[in-house]
């Protein structure tokens, strides 16, 4: 099979996204954030531009990492929270919980720092993600920032692509679609 790339403009810039088979059917535009700067700061400077107020930001490992972190530079080094993959030795009161992402081939955990669930607690979240598709990770995420008695404001995203671009409740930069096997768009 050939490569094949779907060129998008994402925040003004334009990046030629691999198509990655995820059933002998379907495929996706793989974005990936990492090492790109460029768009990494164009992406976060048009979300800051339609983010609700809030009080903290909040991501899953890992390709939200880079996005997240620049959303909180431009807004003045505010405080963000990391979901991570595994607790790590320097976590205390850990909360998890499962998921299972259109990327991953197996359940994940999330899992949430005490202190981070505490910093969170009663104050405004804007959940941030690279892409949003089957909203599972979103879902893992909502569900920690509940856990951690924190209230959600906003929901966004660089990309949506499926069901997720039908979505009301998600604030994103472009509609990512699906492909076919032959890499020709679907919607």
């Amino acid at each position: 099979m050939k490569d094949m790339a779907y060129r998008m403009n994402i925040a003004g810039l334009d990046r030629d996204l691999p198509l990655c088979p995820i059933s002998d059917k379907l495929m996706i535009g793989a974005f990936v954030i990492f090492g790109d700067p460029e768009l990494t700061t164009a992406c976060a400077r048009e979300l800051l531009d339609r983010c609700p107020e809030h009080d903290v930001l909040i991501t899953a490992e890992s390709k939200g990492i880079p996005l997240v972190c620049e959303m909180a530079r431009m807004n003045g080094n505010e405080r963000y929270v990391l979901a991570r993959k595994a607790p790590k030795l320097y976590m205390k009161d850990v909360l998890t919980v499962e998921v299972r992402s259109i990327t991953t081939d197996h359940k994940q955990t999330l899992c949430l720092d005490g202190k981070d669930a505490e910093y969170m607690k009663g104050k405004r979240v804007v959940i941030v993600d690279d892409v949003i598709s089957t909203g599972e990770s979103l879902h893992a995420l909502e569900e920690l920032v509940k856990q951690a008695g924190g209230n959600i404001v906003g929901r966004m995203a660089i990309l949506a692509e499926g069901d997720a671009t039908k979505r009301e409740d998600i604030i994103y930069l472009e509609k990512l679609p699906l492909f076919d096997s032959e890499g020709e768009p679907i919607d």
